[in-house]
């Protein structure tokens, strides 16, 4: 018994420490919205192996279309799987980014960004950020390149990244 209080506890602190704005699952996500959305592939993508591969997973489409529920759905099964998840709007991320750089905080930041197993980083494209402020993100964007997985939601196609970044 008190395993499996210590054990919900534990889920409870990743939950709490992930920062999800609400909390959605699969069970509430309507996959006939969307026909083309195979199913199957992101009952699969919850099970987390491609986080243990360190891949990174990229949902991109028009708004409405659910993007940022399936996020938060494959969010809280990692942390149902015992993995530590953060989970940003990308303007928060840029602006908590460039706070912490204002206040010599930056290595302290993306050192304990550097310790989420997933980094999910919703609506990127949404928002034009500042030129050092697109740099900072790219800097977290690349410091995770095959060691930690990162889930990023966009509007733009990957072709069109190169507006957020302000260059190829």
């Amino acid at each position: 018994m008190e395993v499996a209080a210590r054990s919900t506890n534990a889920l409870q602190a990743r939950i709490k420490m992930a920062d999800f704005p609400v909390h959605k699952d699969f069970d509430t996500y309507d996959f006939s919205v969307l026909p083309s959305l195979n199913k199957q592939k992101v009952m699969e993508l919850a099970r987390g192996e491609w986080i243990d591969q360190h891949f990174n997973c990229c949902l991109i489409g028009n708004a409405g279309m659910g993007k940022t529920h399936l996020s938060i759905a494959l969010g809280l099964a990692a942390c149902r799987q015992g993995r530590r998840v953060r989970f940003f709007t990308a303007a928060n991320l840029v602006t908590r980014l460039e706070e912490a750089q204002k206040v010599y905080q930056l290595d302290r930041l993306l050192a304990q960004l550097d310790k989420v197993d997933l980094l999910i980083c919703d609506e990127l494209g949404y928002l034009s950020f500042s030129r050092g402020g697109a740099e900072l993100l790219f800097q977290v964007f690349a410091d995770r390149y095959e060691r930690a997985s990162l889930l990023i939601t966009s509007n733009l196609a990957f072709s069109d990244w190169g507006q957020v970044f302000q260059g190829e």
